[in-house]
């Protein structure tokens, strides 16, 4: 179960620039990899996150609508680049750049999901953080989630339109 907003602490953790975080999942997001920098960053042991689900580290600050896009993505068998702030098991929160793949079987059927992760710099988050920031609030003006979760995926939508740029090259230019 994700981390609740009661349980956030503030404080910030990093990862040298050198490092990958690194998951894998089944078709249901339940994790079946990670890696030891994964677990070190999310403070949690292999035991504790094998086959859960891989919202036990989301933030509850990082907007549904990213990850409504990243899973329409991925489960077409697409690739995406996309910033993500994540919680660990403390309270901590931690940013990266997530790049999420399908991984496919011997019959090129999608199997499950891979991510590679790395540090932004403090640019890139400070360049994301607004946008984030301004999709979680219109999505808290709805009590109807769903409804929460349409108005924030138009307001991007939107924000992306204005700037003349489609997804990728926004994430790809910050």
């Amino acid at each position: 179960m994700p981390i609740a907003e009661a349980t956030l602490t503030g404080v910030e953790r990093t990862f040298d620039a050198d490092e990958f975080i690194v998951s894998k999942t089944d078709l249901k997001g339940r994790i079946t990899y990670a890696n030891r920098v994964f677990l070190r960053i999310a403070d949690y042991t292999e035991d504790e996150v094998l086959g859960q689900p891989h919202s036990i580290i989301r933030h509850p600050h990082m907007p549904r609508c990213v990850f409504q896009l990243l899973w329409e993505r991925i489960q077409a068998g697409r690739e995406i680049f996309a910033y993500v702030v994540n919680a660990a098991k403390n309270g901590d929160h931690y940013w990266v750049i997530a790049h999420v793949t399908a991984s496919f079987d011997g019959d090129n059927k999608v199997a499950g999901f891979h991510s590679n992760r790395r540090r932004p710099s403090p640019k890139q988050i400070s360049a994301i953080k607004p946008i984030y920031d301004a999709l979680l609030q219109e999505e808290k003006r709805f009590e109807d989630r769903r409804a929460g979760l349409a108005a924030s995926s138009a307001l991007f939508k939107q924000m992306l339109e204005n700037k003349g740029v489609e997804y990728d090259a926004f994430v790809l230019s910050l």
